[in-house]
């Protein structure tokens, strides 16, 4: 058995020595490099994730409403905005608020918040309606024929309504015929038909695509891909937590994908809230809560909500220590519970 492990060895170094030139290290995986991380503002949740939510990458936040998703990302802003970066707030459904956002500590003047699905009017008030009266308007320029000033078209084209002029001002329609006169009898093949009725279509208001599910996903989905390809902007944050898991499911995983390599390349912070994962493996960090459970001081006022999230997937956990205990270590803990109070019940 050691023969066999020798030799073993002996054509793994010859194989890696042939492909020194080519293929440093070919037999040999990379090491596994663990990217910066930037911590939440939740001392729970930090300690949970040793140190914070991981920079240059893609956290996916995983829960139904009133679940802390919102909690999260709005600490997370308050600490970046607070090191003077920047960030945006891609709202699918119109619902951030940023009064709560401030009272969370976020620098507002630091953030770019775009509201997708938001009807724009094309028209302005009537308010705002000027129209320049004629007399302030210059006159236009008299054009002459052909003759006169070297103006309009060939002389034959003003002779072809001449004769219907002509006929027009020669027909006696405003003079009353005479009693004496015998009048002609107007045969009932010759009476005009009369024209059929006027039909007048209906303008059907098409509703705007924007307003719907699909279309605001698909604004939020290009203003993402635009802020990452201007760079600047050290936290995205994509809340989609309003869709059902049918319209997320349909965004493909190679935008996801694309996302993952631009914070990559960016170095920015990209935070997804949904009701159900969907980016898959473009994730590095993903963290599943659970519907709160409300904080009431007294029996009729509330005063907060407590919180519990889960970590279903990391791509590089904590390195381990390098001690070897005597003992089998404890099952290292995965969960995290913490109080996120309301502004009127205060510090405690």
């Amino acid at each position: 058995m050691a023969n066999i492990m020798s030799s073993a060895a002996t054509v793994r170094r010859q194989i890696e020595a042939a492909l020194e030139t080519k293929i440093p290290s070919a037999l040999t995986p990379a090491p596994k490099i663990r990217s910066a991380v930037h911590p939440t503002g939740i001392v729970a949740l930090d300690e949970l994730l040793a140190g914070g939510l991981p920079q240059g990458a893609l956290t996916e936040l995983v829960g139904p409403e009133c679940s802390g998703r919102t909690s999260i990302a709005l600490s997370f802003l308050a600490r970046m905005t607070r090191e003077e970066r920047v960030g945006a707030w891609i709202d699918v459904s119109n619902e951030f608020d940023p009064a709560s956002a401030a009272a969370a500590g976020v620098d507002l003047r630091r953030l770019l918040w775009l509201r997708c699905g938001v009807a724009q009017t094309t028209a302005p008030p009537a308010s705002y309606q000027f129209e320049l009266p004629e007399k302030y308007l210059a006159a236009p320029i008299v054009k002459k024929g052909l003759h006169g000033g070297g103006f309009g078209g060939h002389p034959r084209l003003e002779i072809k309504g001449l004769s219907n002029a002509v006929g027009e001002l020669l027909e006696a329609k405003a003079i009353a015929p005479r009693c004496a006169e015998p009048q002609p009898r107007v045969r009932s093949s010759q009476v005009a038909a009369e024209p059929p009725p006027v039909r007048i279509q209906k303008t059907v208001h098409r509703p705007d695509m924007r307003s719907k599910p699909w279309g605001r996903m698909e604004q939020a989905l290009r203003s993402a891909d635009l802020l990452l390809q201007a760079g600047g902007f050290s936290t995205i944050v994509l809340d989609m937590g309003s869709l059902t898991r049918e319209f997320v499911s349909r965004v493909p995983l190679a935008t996801w994908y694309r996302y993952r390599a631009a914070a990559d390349r960016t170095q920015s912070s990209i935070l997804l809230l949904t009701q159900y994962a969907c980016a898959k493996s473009s994730a590095e960090l993903v963290l599943q809560l659970q519907s709160a459970k409300p904080i009431c001081d007294e029996s009729t006022v509330f005063s907060g909500i407590q919180p519990h999230v889960e970590i279903l997937r990391q791509r590089y956990p904590p390195a381990p220590s390098k001690v070897v205990p005597m003992r089998k270590p404890p099952r290292r803990e995965n969960c995290a519970t913490w109080q996120s109070r309301t502004t009127w019940a205060g510090r405690r």
